[in-house]
């Protein structure tokens, strides 16, 4: 059994929609709350855990700095140790913030940091802590909504991050082929380009901005080099396409 937490989240909805999964909402599986945490555990015996959950918000976490710890890093430690104790895998929802952003194309391997925001320390902590865990996985993706939700978008950031009904599907993949997977890290986004260039695909009257324009320090590029996931997408049809061979020569 799989469960996902931040059901009510964006990615959260998506991936609810392509997956069997429990998601209680957040009144029911509170992250910040140990005891929440180990109940619930108890309760549906989980396999696999999927945690989306996150306080995503980069501007907001300035100013709601203990609020974006307690969700981020006190959250993610309770599900590290009880999914420990239970001997679950564990899924991390992690992000391309972790690097400093001023390359881009980074691998999985690259080292990460040093941090640009607050918002970025705290899922870096949050990676550290899934490490722990026997059986991990750490996806670095981003993602927006299915539509660009403001006026304006900035051409002076490049990102490899895409509207979240592409990247649900392509983290379900990863979640099926879990044991398919031989590595702890992986880059799950599209190509690079400019958040103005992503925006303008769903927004085609949407106006150019600039970072400058906020009080947070962003990156410059934080494009992801996702070659190592595009490699397994091959090698899972390649295998789909064997065993559709044997079949239909069992026949």
């Amino acid at each position: 059994m799989i469960l996902l937490t931040g059901g009510n989240g964006r990615l959260g909805k998506e991936l609810q929609q392509l997956l069997g999964v429990v998601a209680p909402p957040s009144q029911a599986l509170d992250i910040t709350k140990a005891a929440n945490v180990q109940a619930v555990f108890e309760q549906h015996k989980p396999t696999l855990l999927v945690h989306a959950a996150a306080y995503t918000n980069v501007s907001g976490a300035e100013s709601e700095k203990k609020k974006c710890w307690q969700v981020n890093v006190e959250g993610t430690r309770n599900l590290v140790s009880v999914a420990m104790q239970h001997d679950v895998s564990f899924i991390h929802i992690s992000t391309d913030y972790v690097f400093y952003g001023d390359k881009g194309t980074y691998k999985e391997e690259d080292p990460l940091g040093p941090v640009r925001n607050y918002y970025a320390l705290t899922k870096l902590v949050a990676e550290e802590l899934v490490r722990l865990v026997p059986k991990h996985l750490v996806i670095r993706t981003s993602f927006r909504p299915r539509e660009w939700p403001y006026p304006s978008a900035f051409d002076d950031i490049y990102t490899s991050q895409d509207y979240v009904d592409i990247i649900a599907p392509e983290i379900t993949l990863a979640i099926k082929h879990l044991n398919d997977i031989p590595y702890e890290t992986l880059h799950i986004a599209t190509e690079r380009k400019s958040v103005y260039e992503l925006a303008k695909r769903r927004k085609p009257d949407v106006q150019r901005g600039s970072k400058t324009s906020t009080l947070v320090s962003l990156p410059d590029d934080i494009s992801l080099d996702v070659s190592r996931w595009q490699e397994l997408k091959t090698t899972f049809e390649r295998r789909k396409e064997e065993r559709g061979k044997r079949k239909e020569e069992s026949l």
